[in-house]
């Protein structure tokens, strides 16, 4: 039976809700298309609406402070809820004693469970069992099933004529996502079309049509992987433009990520994600970040393609002016810079031209 993928949905996010170590709940308030958000479940933050908190702006989805207030309040809207999304995005990717009894909640009152964690909830023989007596699914995205054989690399990829752009980061937890959707939603609206790869478990959660999830790939298929989902958008779509998402960073030490992006996705250019407020990189200390103009070098070294624009996360700088802090990064760098929740991208298209 094919499982349940979309449906009203409740995004659990306990203590992490607007932190690095919620964002998969905070990409899915912002974003998404496979479900509806009925509510984000964190006590810490009751009572408040989930856009004001990471973003300043209504998004008409409330944080209660337990799944039965969560569903209280979905029963008084007339909504039934459907699914029960962990929306927490760990270290390490395991899921909580705490949380684990909200699952299992969540399962016997009949709520599919979708996870993106390392933790695949589908194989503790406890909660599967409920599920099954239940007659719910539990999804685990980085377990993602497929009929079909993965692929490897090809070179099929040089058949794409679409424009390609990465968007890679700093660090991990930038942005990266966000900002990726932030460019195909203000290319489409100047006219331009334009297909997102989402390559994390959010960007499949908010229902990116061309998505891979890397954590569920063994690592000879990944650049196979990337090159396919390229190509599928191209030829099914044609679009204008293809941005693919990045994922943790060069210099990163835990999460080297992009080498796969620029070797496999080809792209003609890059944008970088910078978090100017962080020192070391996130979530581990006594690991300074590499300078902002040695990354950019590394990614031109490495790809032989251009860092055409930097777009910022002002985490750590809320009490600083958001433009200041972009004039100096393009000062420093001779390259356009924005902040993608509240400036035009139109700076960012305009790098892009000389593409087109």
């Amino acid at each position: 039976m094919k499982p349940n993928y979309e449906g009203n949905a409740l995004v659990y996010c306990e203590g992490a809700y607007g932190t690095t170590n919620g964002k998969t709940a905070n990409g899915l308030v912002r974003r998404s298309e496979r479900y509806r958000i009925v509510a984000v479940i964190d006590s810490l933050m009751a009572g408040y609406d989930a856009g004001n908190l990471i973003d300043g702006v209504e998004s008409g989805i409330p944080v209660v402070s337990s799944l039965q207030a969560a569903l209280d309040l979905a029963e008084a809207d007339g909504n039934t809820v459907s699914h029960f999304i962990i929306g927490l995005a760990p270290d390490g990717g395991r899921l909580p004693p705490s949380a684990r009894r909200v699952v299992i909640d969540a399962l016997m009152r009949g709520i599919h469970v979708v996870s993106g964690l390392h933790d695949f909830l589908s194989e503790d023989r406890e909660l599967a069992d409920l599920a099954d007596r239940n007659n719910v699914d539990i999804i685990d995205v980085r377990r993602m099933s497929s009929d079909r054989e993965p692929y490897f690399f090809s070179g099929k990829i040089e058949d794409v004529s679409s424009l390609r752009v990465a968007v890679l980061g700093t660090d991990s937890a930038t942005g990266k996502r966000t900002t990726a959707w932030k460019i195909v939603d203000a290319l489409r609206q100047r006219g331009t079309t334009a297909e997102l790869i989402g390559t994390g478990q959010t960007a499949w959660l908010q229902g990116a049509e061309y998505s891979i999830v890397f954590d569920s790939l063994i690592n000879d298929f990944v650049s196979g992987e990337i090159e396919h989902a390229v190509w599928s958008a191209w030829r099914e779509k044609k679009p204008g433009v293809i941005v693919v998402e990045g994922q943790g960073s060069l210099m990163n030490p835990a999460y080297p990520g992009g080498f796969e992006i620029l070797a496999a996705a080809r792209p003609h250019c890059v944008v970088l994600q910078h978090v100017p407020g962080r020192v070391d990189y996130d979530g581990f200390p006594g690991y300074p970040i590499h300078p902002l103009r040695k990354q950019i070098q590394a990614i031109e070294l490495i790809s032989d393609k251009p860092v055409v624009a930097i777009t910022v996360n002002l985490e750590g700088l809320r009490k600083t002016d958001p433009a200041s802090v972009c004039r100096k990064i393009a000062r420093e760098t001779g390259l356009p810079t924005v902040n993608p929740l509240v400036d035009s991208m139109e700076p960012v298209l305009v790098a892009f031209n000389k593409y087109l």
